[in-house]
């Protein structure tokens, strides 16, 4: 009775803080408990103890839906936990939230180790309200080791009732009451938009609803594959072996046995060891470090070969189909979990499992993933939009002609740049150079990637600035503009972008990058104001994934499509729809 007439004032008076404890990070898995539920405000926290169920897991469910308005820091974690566990759906709770960690990250969206203040609830505390503000997460950690618990188990193993938890989880709710109110007054003293604020709470809500349906899993399928991946480790391992690589982890053995096949090895780490990382290894297994195809521009050395097969093949057992295994729910289903604004430029990720980082080419570990029974699955993406965005900031006239004339950029680039008769490999540099320039690559990360030799690409780069001239105008202006406003760039949806004072070059990355960002987050919008949310299943860089009924595929995707085209600046950015069958792997070869 207590906790209720404290809720009813604070509830007339303004926002209420809330926060969770839980078991874990996996909320879908089987065996997982919402254990707390914390109330606050700037003086006042309430720890209620869901998991003894009764008047205590009743208390919570009445307060989460009498609430008029909640402060939550990274709301889509409590908004799933809630969801999931509690009985009040996301559909209720999202319109009623303000996300603190989504407010930090339009002031500052720079991490610590990029000069940053971070999203941590407690660095942003000690920052904004009080350097010694108390941080109990050593002690609890302390705390689980006298328990003879781990950092990972003892959140579900630590008793309910001891003083350091609940102070613990109490101090979250006091910390986020008072960082909203700080967070305000710095939102406003930066002129930051209202509407982006908002924007960005409505594209996180629907990421988390998207996270809530979750794809199916072949688990028959990963269970094979899986094993089949733990086999190719330990065969390439013995291949490695055999060159005198006992840990294909060894840097020093690696770059040893490479040199001593009379390989010359160049790239150096800060200490002056040699490199053995994957640009280098590719480059002598002579593969293409995204497609992992031979680029034919030498014999491909056995070793490289090896350790590359070796370590991808780990990598994808432990990053994807065991975590697929270990993540599933009772349904059969994987719920990954989408960071709505991510990088530094608001860009999305996918992560436990980390879907986005698979290579464009694969279908394996695609293939494990599907549509709903009675479903294909429908990928749109968007064409070429970071060229289109490109043109459309720059205002780069032969580059609109080319887009509006509906030609391939990169062909288009390459004749202006090479002449009529240019080759293959000139459209590859001058593919190259296009993503080096969004990209914020120089002329060595160009010749790396594309195997073209250094003064040739120079040369494409000086003729690509003469052919659009417009992109370094607009480089050389939005560097001048920084320097002017305190190494910040705001963005044309007035995203705030701290610059790096010594890459200050990076400005048309950021720029391009984060436009090109916002043109997904609002599709994201139209696609849901289309009645289509039910059916999305993952935003992966720029393309959403989709799994539609079989029968009106072709009108779902025509849909789709229509939602993810619209203009900017003159320019149309344009969405491709590819029809697949039931999963995933589909899109890229894979036979079901």
């Amino acid at each position: 009775m207590a906790f209720r007439e404290w809720f009813m004032r604070a509830n007339a008076a303004g926002p209420i803080a809330l926060d969770t404890e839980t078991t874990g990070l996996d909320i879908y898995s089987p065996g997982y408990r919402l254990r707390t539920c914390q109330f606050g405000d700037a003086r006042t926290a309430w720890v209620i103890l869901y998991e003894w169920g009764g008047n205590f897991a009743a208390a919570v469910t009445w307060a989460l839906r009498m609430g008029r308005r909640f402060q939550i820091h990274n709301a889509p974690f409590d908004w799933a936990v809630i969801d999931r566990h509690a009985g009040v759906n996301i559909e209720t709770l999202a319109p009623k939230t303000i996300d603190t960690r989504l407010k930090a990250g339009l002031v500052d969206p720079r991490q610590p180790q990029e000069g940053g203040r971070g999203t941590g609830l407690k660095p942003l505390s000690a920052y904004y309200i009080d350097p010694s503000a108390p941080d109990t997460q050593g002690d609890l950690t302390a705390v689980f080791r006298s328990l003879k618990l781990t950092k990972a188990t003892g959140w579900a193993g630590i008793d309910l009732t001891h003083p350091t938890y609940l102070l613990y989880a109490g101090l979250d709710v006091l910390l986020t009451a008072r960082l909203d109110a700080a967070l305000d007054r710095e939102l406003s003293a930066l002129d930051v938009r209202p509407a982006l604020v908002q924007y960005e709470h409505e594209i996180a809500r629907i990421c988390a609803v998207m996270q809530r349906t979750g794809l199916v899993l072949d688990v028959e399928y990963t269970q094979n594959l899986d094993a089949s991946l733990a086999e190719d480790a330990l065969r390439y391992e013995a291949q490695a072996l055999r060159y005198g690589v006992e840990n294909i982890n060894a840097t020093k053995q690696v770059t040893e046995a490479l040199m001593a096949m009379g390989e010359t090895l160049t790239d150096l780490t800060a200490s002056g060891a040699y490199k053995a990382d994957k640009a280098v290894l590719c480059a002598l297994a002579d593969l293409d470090q995204n497609s992992w195809q031979p680029l034919g521009q030498r014999k491909a050395n056995p070793l490289a070969l090896a350790i590359l097969h070796s370590k991808r093949a780990g990598k994808w057992r432990s990053a994807y189909t065991q975590t697929f295994l270990d993540v599933m729910d009772s349904d059969g289903r994987v719920h990954a979990f989408v960071n709505s604004m991510q990088a530094r430029t608001g860009r999305m990720s996918v992560t436990r499992p980390a879907l986005q980082t698979l290579p464009s080419s694969d279908q394996m570990i695609r293939r494990a993933l599907l549509a709903d029974e009675g479903h294909v699955m429908v990928s749109t993406d968007f064409a070429a939009v970071e060229l289109r965005v490109l043109a459309a900031l720059g205002d780069v006239k032969a580059m609109k002609r080319a887009i509006s004339a509906g030609e391939d950029l990169h062909s288009f680039t390459a004749r202006m740049v090479f002449g009529p008769d240019f080759t293959p490999k000139h459209r590859k540099i001058s593919k190259g150079i296009a993503f080096g320039k969004v990209y914020g690559g120089g002329a060595a990360t160009v010749s790396r990637q594309t195997g073209a030799p250094l003064e040739d690409v120079k040369r494409a780069m000086a003729a690509y600035d003469r052919v659009y001239p417009e992109v370094r105008r607009m480089s050389n202006r939005w560097q001048r503009e920084a320097y002017e406003t305190g190494m910040v760039h705001v963005s044309v949806t007035g995203r705030r972008l701290p610059l790096d004072r010594e890459r200050t070059y990076a400005v048309v990355n950021y720029g391009v990058q984060s436009a090109a960002r916002d043109c997904l987050g609002q599709s994201l919008i139209n696609l849901e104001e289309a009645g289509l949310l039910p059916y999305m299943r993952l935003p992966i860089h720029d393309e959403v994934l989709c799994s539609v009924p079989a029968a009106e595929a072709s009108d779902y995707a025509r849909e789709v499509e229509r939602c993810m085209t619209f203009d900017l600046y003159g320019v149309p950015i344009e969405a491709e729809a590819e029809v697949g069958k039931r999963s995933w792997g589909s899109l890229y070869g894979a036979d079901y």
